[in-house]
């Protein structure tokens, strides 16, 4: 797909497909103002008539209309208020794209971006948009025998009002698309089932994506570096599985200045059976997406890559298959992690943490500024936060808000929850230094007051994404959502 930025007179561009907004009470936007005077007042009648209502999202396609020079023209209801909210400005974006795929048209002149929105100015509206237009637009049909029919879309245009914001409008559409660019890789690497998407897997993927850019470069460990390492929480986890584990170092350099790395660490569980606490059938469906932490390290990285941003980042991705089998950890089992401190685990579906806890103590080799560890790691906060929102916990206040912000701006939401002292006694052993459970209140938390344990020499921030790094909604319907991919490159960005 090419995107553009384009700036003149929307009723007089000669194009597949004009799209512009109308709301309630007859009201129009700016382009289609201008397309209702080239058309004689079509526009206007046709609302008059009730035929076009304007609500939130609704969408018209008009055909051939006298006076434009567009073959079609799809409107788009903005509802009542003159200044839209984000998440229907995002909504009408979406539905325009759904109804462009019905068309055969080829090349689109999109106006939404004209439309005022609270709290974003047209670079916002050109990144959101582009944002939104990707998403909908993704397609993941690697493995179907019959391929879905290929789109005759191949261009669109977004249109500017002022030529003065030109180069603004540019730069947002850079950005835009490394961001949208870093989503798709992400999705794309989550979406592997698990036969195919093992830890050796990502690990050559990361070096394929490594080569591409001059200025990444990478580390593999395999299970015997981590033996000699003392890695003993997260080999723990892979030794019920065929699979060999792996623990993948990128570092990227955008600036010849010397400075603390930022460092993201993700969680990569390729697939998780649960191990000896074996999960129910039904509650397998989907554990290929335990690794979206690791993916969207990887997509986050991209991102940055694309944008060649001036910053120093590292991205770690801990990887590993949890099975059963006679060589599985079992429960009361206690290992020794990488930091010396001992680990009795009691339930061996709560590995996740036990690999991120190894590779967190790697970090610190790093000397980092600061570490955010992505991973889906608890059902609790799907019960706590839903699909929306992911959980922020942190050591470090500062380093939450900007992560909150980033989020917030990105509409990549995150909400942040308390890491007290006071839940820190559900995890006490009568055998080891820590249990890796501490029971079902809190779950969220206690996960992440683990994780604490082990960032005690840096600033640090988990993002539990279980709710939202893949949409779950029966058996048909399962997806990787490249979150969140958005807000951290907008954390980064922010950071450069």
């Amino acid at each position: 797909m090419k995107f553009t930025i384009w700036h003149g007179h929307p009723e007089k561009q000669s194009t597949d497909c004009i799209i512009t907004g109308i709301y309630e009470k007859n009201k129009l936007s700016k382009s289609a103002t201008l397309l209702n005077k080239s058309t004689h007042g079509m526009l206007h009648r046709l609302a008059e008539q009730g035929d076009l209502r304007g609500k939130i999202a609704e969408t018209y396609v008009l055909h051939h209309l006298t006076g434009s020079e567009a073959q079609r023209v799809l409107l788009v209801g903005a509802g009542k208020e003159e200044t839209l909210s984000l998440p229907n400005y995002r909504k009408m974006i979406a539905a325009s794209m759904q109804a462009l795929l019905k068309t055969p048209a080829e090349k689109v002149l999109f106006c939404l971006t004209e439309l005022p929105v609270e709290g974003l100015h047209e670079a916002d509206k050109i990144r959101h948009a582009i944002d939104v237009m990707q998403y909908t637009l993704y397609e993941f049909d690697h493995y179907r025998s019959e391929k879905s029919p290929k789109r005759k879309l191949h261009s669109i245009e977004i249109y500017t009002t002022d030529k003065k914001h030109t180069k603004a409008a540019e730069k947002a559409l850079a950005q835009g698309l490394a961001i949208a660019d870093g989503v798709k890789f992400t999705r794309d690497l989550a979406n592997q089932p698990a036969n195919v998407c093992t830890p050796t897997w990502v690990a050559n993927r990361a070096k394929a994506f490594a080569a591409e850019y001059s200025n990444i470069k990478m580390q593999v460990l395999d299970e015997k570096e981590m033996l000699k390492l003392g890695m003993g929480a997260m080999l723990a986890v892979a030794a019920g599985s065929e699979e060999p584990p792996k623990l993948v170092s990128l570092e990227y350099k955008g600036t010849a200045k010397k400075q603390a790395p930022i460092v993201l660490v993700g969680k990569g569980i390729t697939f998780d059976t649960g191990g000896l606490s074996l999960k129910p059938a039904d509650s397998m469906v989907g554990m290929k997406y335990d690794m979206c932490g690791a993916a969207t390290v990887l997509g986050t990285m991209k991102a940055a890559a694309e944008m060649k941003l001036p910053i120093h980042l590292v991205g770690i991705l801990a990887l590993a298959e949890n099975m059963p089998s006679g060589k599985a950890v079992r429960p009361e089992d206690i290992v020794t992690s990488l930091s010396g401190q001992t680990i009795e685990i009691l339930n061996t579906d709560a590995e996740g943490r036990l690999v991120l806890c190894d590779a967190l103590t790697y970090a610190e080799r790093y000397k980092p500024d600061v570490v955010i560890d992505i991973a889906t790691l608890t059902g609790a906060v799907v019960i706590a936060l839903g699909q929306h929102a992911t959980g922020v916990l942190s050591n470090h206040q500062p380093l939450a808000d900007k992560l909150l912000d980033a989020g917030k701006r990105t509409h990549d939401r995150a909400w942040q929850l308390p890491l007290w002292e006071d839940y820190q006694d559900q995890l006490k052993s009568p055998f080891a230094d820590m249990s890796n459970v501490g029971g079902r209140s809190a779950g969220t938390i206690t996960a992440a007051c683990f994780l604490s344990r082990f960032t005690k020499k840096y600033h640090w921030a988990h993002l539990d994404v279980a709710g939202t790094a893949a949409m779950m909604m029966g058996g048909s319907e399962r997806y990787a959502t490249g979150r969140p991919v958005p807000l951290l490159a907008q954390y980064l960005i922010d950071r450069s």
